[in-house]
């Protein structure tokens, strides 16, 4: 059994937007939708439940052999490519694990109901209720929380719906998960321009000096120019944040499922000479890769 006592380690499950797109043009960087897992000082902590799950999974239960898994889901909102995995999830169907899967409000009903929703006849063959897995589901009412010694602060980010990102502060540095986020803009929101500068801020002051960002980075500058009001980033935006907030590590995510290999792979250098000169390293988080973080000492 893997265990990370005195670091983090970030594995990518999935990191595709919308739908998963598998293919010969996608095999770089996968084609499976929104799962991030984070393993530090004793937890399995995992970020949305998107088809990146499935994989996650069977891993786990080939990993444990037959042990007890304690997992905690993190649920940034619940659009399909965040929770259409979940079904899949071979965990859940194993009365001696514990899977904790916390988020908040879903589409006008309980998170519960949303993802119990997906599963109810015609769309899937087992209903929530018939897992024999220990599956505990909670609304969170506050932004601040403790996983086992992980402390965990959420914020609300600009997405249609009730969406929210992460920041993890492990022993082994800071990770923080925006998966989906548009820089806020005064004719998009309604907002003033007072308003919409003090979100940013927020929003800035949020992911402040992390070891590791994972956000949406969806779109190039000529994309976003007609996706505006969707609810998702652009590379350029993306990048001033983060050397803005003295982000050490950004890595490109929810990518587009138009965008094949080569088009990410060019993306991430147009990334990085907007980088250059600064602190900041850049990456386009791939399917499969494992990210090891350590205390500097």
């Amino acid at each position: 059994m893997r265990n990370n006592p005195t670091g983090c380690e970030v594995t990518f499950w999935g990191v595709r937007g919308s739908v998963p797109t598998p293919g010969a043009a996608t095999v770089k960087y996968g084609g499976n939708t929104s799962c991030v897992e984070v393993r530090a000082d004793g937890q399995i902590i995992v970020l949305d439940a998107g088809t990146g799950i499935r994989p996650l999974g069977l891993a786990l239960a080939q990993e444990f052999d037959g042990a007890a898994i304690d997992v905690t889901l993190l649920i940034s909102h619940t659009h399909w490519d965040h929770i259409q995995g979940f079904p899949f999830f071979a965990p859940a169907y194993q009365p001696r694990n514990t899977i904790r899967v916390l988020g908040f409000e879903g589409a006008r009903q309980g998170l519960a109901s949303t993802l119990a929703g997906q599963m109810e006849s015609p769309y899937f063959p087992i209903a929530m209720q018939e897992m024999p897995g220990n599956v505990v589901i909670e609304e969170l009412q506050g932004f601040e929380f403790m996983i086992g010694p992980v402390r965990v602060m959420a914020t609300m980010v600009n997405h249609p719906g009730i969406t929210v990102g992460y920041r993890l502060t492990t022993s082994g540095g800071t990770v923080a998960y925006l998966p989906d986020n548009e820089p806020f803009r005064e004719n998009q929101v309604g907002y003033s321009q007072e308003r919409v500068d003090l979100q940013n801020r927020k929003l800035i002051e949020f992911i402040r000096g992390v070891d590791m960002l994972i956000t949406d980075s969806q779109y190039d500058s000529d994309e976003y120019s007609s996706h505006i009001g969707w609810g998702h980033g652009c590379v350029d935006e993306v990048v001033r944040v983060a050397m803005l907030s003295e982000v050490k590590r950004l890595y490109l995510f929810h990518h587009d499922p138009a965008h094949d290999d080569a088009r990410i792979d060019g993306m991430l250098a147009h990334a990085r000479e907007l980088a250059a000169g600064s602190a900041l390293e850049v990456f386009a988080a791939a399917e499969g890769e494992v990210v090891r973080m350590k205390v500097e000492v």
